[in-house]
């Protein structure tokens, strides 16, 4: 094995392990900060402005919608990185 094979393998390794010793080793409870971040609002007496025009049924189909939306986002994102670079190789190619 090369000298970048290990180093690779060995850095894949430490990640895991960054990963999984907190999640195995440390106890307590794992959340989100959503719910925390909902509990301290709700603790204040807020009240929401408006309603939703629509709810989703369901957890599922929220979460659903965001990685859609996410998905969506990363496409046109990487669209215009494609769109500029090959106009960049383009004009360098034009140039040369």
């Amino acid at each position: 094995m090369s000298r970048s094979t290990v180093v690779n393998i060995l850095l894949v390794v430490a990640v895991v392990a960054l990963f999984a010793v907190p999640v195995l080793f440390v106890p307590g409870e794992y959340a989100g900060s959503d719910g925390q971040a909902g509990e301290a609002i709700e603790a204040t007496g807020y009240r929401p402005w408006f309603s939703p025009v629509w709810e989703p049924p369901s957890g599922e189909i929220e979460s659903g919608i965001f990685a859609m939306q996410a998905a969506a986002g990363a496409g046109v994102l990487g669209y215009c990185i494609g769109v500029a670079r090959t106009r960049s190789r383009e004009k360098a190619a034009r140039q040369s």
